[in-house]
């Protein structure tokens, strides 16, 4: 099966997944569970995925390049920052050793599906892990820290060469130790500042306590269990891990957006892509060895059951009515998720324990679960303007009720948010016209029209991008026909592009339109801002650009391309994403590395931010302009427009006391970036983090945006882009511009 995808970086959440895979019909075995004191040796089975992956990466990548020296040593230097990013592991002379013996041809080898490299790393970082571990326990046992003592922990990996020596070494860990003691009584202390200000109780925040050695869950017995579940962790990499590690690497010298997925993360994508999935219907993370509820996803089995709870630790799972319950404590998250998935009909029984330390058996029956938290959202508000010419904004559902006594004029305007391009293709391949992201978004459309609202705000500032089509459909729900996106090379030859054009003269919405963005806005989002943009159908508002991805990647099943018609049911070998195209705006410009710009700025904290955007990756691909395509233009975005909505809510911001702590915040951040290390003396440890604890709500939020949780959320960012909206609308009207 072939997807095509336009979505940002897919970055796996842990280098750790793991998957077991029986394929002794075709002649292959499984992938043996790691033994912690075995090292881990290629198998047949790798041998066959390396050899057919390298050969579709040089026949289908957009470049058409053939691998090389050259792709040899990016794709190793590629590969050791994703095995040892903090190098903390490896020593110089590892790293000088493996160099000299792989670099040159490690992809090279593996289009002959030799591994040796990649095995060879992995072996030794084991190794190191044990030997760096077993140093951070010396370490902690021995209780030596000077917290008054002014030396500092670098926390940027660029600005580190690899340790020469065994002092350097045991300084280094030594200074991550501090580090993570310190970062340790930072969380005590953010935990008892929470208790101090709920409702429910009276206490007062203390200062952190001192490291006192002996209770069960001080920083230092903490800490000590923390390392030996990472030396674990690290220890049950499967084969399938370490091929998805390795063979990304090669794939990424090419570009950034190019990577192999093991047959479980390519089902996560897949899962992501298509907003259904059947299980339990819980977010779960894990936490030094635990697996850790930290969602419920509304109208779930786990929700309806109602005996599942935020925070509880899951420390056994049971499959049916009366199997036995399996510890899993310790256990990597994708095993224990994919013990809980199952088919829909089906019971699993979970052994949790809550936050009171109360433990108990939870049985839930599986059900197909769609995602609704991460599908598109929508709210309606109404601005009303008083008599003295001030506008008051409120929710629909409070329209009446709080109407000002001396409202003069009134506006509704739909919002709509948007974090993803989905699309079920499981659905579509098997005929069914399935969810996806257009269909939604129109449905949302209708309502707004059947209500009377006079402009629609499109929220993409969290929007990754996904289905290329989708972006296509969505546009074509805000104009007649014409080009939409242009890709290249075509089917009609490598120098020719191919306008992908809305076909349908419908129009749902004929209305003002504003669309939100953010330099997280990428791919598939660009697309559509971009036509916006280009056919002048409505403002573009938000940071200074978009993400600036303008690369379109298929997905291919391995086995598939590999088996063909060999066999009906090919073995799971995991799939290839790769980079076939680059995509060009209308005008025929591409938002790669550049983004798409906004016609009015507004300050978030994510255009601060650092290594979220295109030009931050590794060897992103460069495509210059090529010829315009024909479309219509709206006269819509007129220079006099803009600045007329320019100048207004400049004013407001700058009047603003919400966004002038929101500049604030983006000044500290921009000022604690700079510095790139941390200070390990308590004093001057706690007084900047003080200093960046501004940050912690942006953070928290991003957080929540990662597992899923999306809507629409009133706060001064939709407000300010609510009354600008209306601003918009006077504009127009002001200028006499019509649809």
């Amino acid at each position: 099966m072939t997807t095509i995808y336009a979505g940002k970086k897919f970055r796996l959440a842990s280098l750790l997944l793991i998957f077991s895979l029986t394929l002794a019909a075709c002649g292959f075995a499984a992938p043996p569970a790691n033994d912690s004191n075995a090292p881990l040796a290629p198998n047949a089975r790798d041998r066959l995925i390396a050899i057919n992956f390298t050969r579709l990466l040089e026949i289908r990548h957009v470049s058409k390049k053939k691998i090389d020296e050259g792709v040899s040593q990016r794709g190793f230097e590629l590969f050791l920052k994703a095995v040892d990013p903090t190098k903390i592991y490896l020593t110089s002379q590892d790293v000088a050793e493996f160099e000299a013996q792989y670099a040159k041809d490690c992809a090279l080898k593996a289009k002959e599906g030799k591994l040796d490299a990649a095995f060879a790393v992995y072996n030794r970082f084991l190794q190191r892990v044990d030997e760096r571990v077993a140093l951070a326990q010396k370490t902690l046992d021995e209780n030596n820290f000077d917290f008054t003592v002014d030396e500092e922990f670098i926390r940027e990996p660029e600005l580190l060469d690899y340790a020469k020596s065994d002092a350097e070494v045991a300084d280094r860990m030594r200074r991550r130790v501090k580090f993570e003691l310190l970062a340790l009584e930072a969380e005590k202390r953010d935990e008892e500042k929470e208790k101090a200000d709920a409702p429910e109780t009276n206490a007062t925040a203390e200062a952190p306590e001192p490291i006192v050695p002996g209770r069960a869950e001080d920083p230092i017995s903490k800490l000590k269990r923390r390392y030996s579940t990472l030396q674990k962790r690290f220890h049950q990499t499967s084969n399938d891990d370490l091929l998805e590690i390795y063979l990304t690497a090669i794939a990424n010298a090419y570009d950034p957006h190019t990577t192999f997925m093991s047959p479980k993360s390519y089902e996560n994508f897949m899962i992501q892509i298509s907003l259904n999935l059947e299980g339990i219907g819980a977010t779960l993370q894990w936490d030094d060895g635990y697996t850790i509820v930290k969602r419920i996803v509304k109208g779930s089995p786990a929700e309806k059951q109602g005996e599942l709870k935020i925070e509880d630790k899951i420390v056994g799972v049971g499959q049916g009515v009366d199997g036995e319950i399996e510890d899993v404590v310790d256990m990597k998250l994708t095993d224990v998720v994919e013990k809980i998935r199952g088919k829909g009909g089906t019971t699993v029984r979970l052994e949790v324990v809550s936050e009171d330390g109360k433990r108990k058996i939870v049985p839930i029956v599986r059900e197909k679960i769609d995602l609704e938290d991460s599908a598109a959202q929508s709210a309606v508000f109404v601005l009303y303007q008083k008599a003295d010419g001030t506008v008051e904004l409120v929710d629909e559902a409070d329209a009446e009720t709080k109407k000002p006594a001396d409202a003069v004029a009134q506006l509704k305007v739909g919002v709509i948010d948007l974090p993803s391009f989905y699309l079920d293709m499981k659905a579509k391949n098997s005929g069914d016209a399935g969810r996806s992201s257009a269909t939604d978004v129109e449905k949302y459309l209708e309502e707004f029209n059947a209500k009377g609202v006079d402009a629609c705000v499109l929220d993409l500032r969290y929007n990754g991008g996904g289905s290329l089509p989708e972006a296509v459909s969505l546009t074509g729900l805000f104009i007649e026909t014409g080009s939409v996106v242009q890709v290249k090379p075509s089917e009609f030859g490598p120098d020719r592009a191919r306008s992908l054009n809305d076909p349908d003269p419908k129009v749902v919405w004929k209305k003002p339109l504003v669309v939100l963005t953010s330099r997280l806005s990428a791919s598939a989002s660009e697309i559509f801002a971009g036509a916006i943009r280009d056919y002048g159908r409505g403002l573009v508002v938000g940071d200074e650009t978009t993400h600036g991805k303008g690369s379109v990647q298929s997905m291919n099943e391995i086995s598939s391309v590999l088996f063909n018609s060999l066999m009906r049911e090919a073995p799971n070998f995991g799939a290839m994403k790769v980079t076939i195209q680059g995509f060009y705006l209308p005008s025929g410009v591409s938002p790669q590395l550049q983004g798409v710009p906004s016609h009015v700025v507004l300050p978030q904290f994510t255009s601060v931010l650092e290594d979220i955007a295109e030009s931050d990756l590794d060897y992103p691909l460069t495509f210059p302009k090529i010829e315009p395509a024909r479309y219509p233009k709206f006269n819509l975005t007129s220079p006099s427009v803009v600045e007329s909505v320019a100048k207004k809510s400049a004013a407001r911001v700058a009047a603003s006391e919400d966004f002038g702590k929101e500049i604030e915040k983006m000044e500290l951040y921009r000022t604690s970036k700079l510095r790139k290390a941390t200070p390990l003396n308590r004093e001057k440890y706690f007084a900047e983090l003080d200093k960046l604890d501004a940050n912690k709500e942006e953070t928290e939020k991003m957080e929540e945006i990662v597992n899923g949780e999306s809507g629409v959320e009133r706060d001064y960012y939709l407000d300010e882009a609510l009354r600008l909206t209306r601003d918009y609308c006077e504009a127009l009207q002001t200028q006499q511009l019509a649809l």
